[in-house]
């Protein structure tokens, strides 16, 4: 049966907000994030070095721990600042964040061995990609009519 050119099997595509968006891309974001992490304990000698107080050549000490946690801290509060600003300061909160966690991530790949090169490719490259959604979402937010 036909109605207006659709089928009684079509299934409606409601538009997404652009807040809601952009914080479901921060979460994925967070989870690949923290997942990347943990699945780098699996890594034959990674637990020795943390025991040994390094990581990636970083003494585990207070100072690298505050870094670790506001470098996590920054993308979960996204979550919730992403659909609770204002539209003008989410907009730009949202571009100036993703875009410097571009590097952050490319980074975090940095130095890692070449047997792990899918590992930290494919997770580097799925976290520029969700970046990248975000900064779309952001920067093509919809504007308020004008007219009257």
């Amino acid at each position: 049966m036909r109605d207006q050119g659709t089928t009684l099997n079509s299934l409606e595509d409601p538009t997404i907000p652009v807040r809601l968006r952009i914080a479901a891309a921060w979460t994925s974001f967070m989870f690949l994030y923290i997942y990347v992490d943990h699945l780098a304990l699996y890594k034959p000698g990674f637990i020795d070095e943390i025991l040994g107080g390094t990581v990636h050549e970083f003494e585990t000490g207070p100072t690298f721990v505050g870094l670790a946690l506001t470098l996590v801290a920054i993308p979960s509060l996204m979550i919730l600042l992403s659909v609770t600003l204002p539209a003008r300061a989410n907009r730009t909160v949202n571009l100036v964040v993703a875009a410097l966690y571009i590097p952050v991530s490319i980074y975090n790949a940095a130095g890692e061995p070449w047997s792990y090169a899918y590992f930290y490719g494919f997770s580097v490259g799925l976290e520029v990609l969700i970046l990248l959604v975000i900064l779309r979402s952001a920067w093509t937010w919809p504007r308020a009519s004008t007219f009257q």
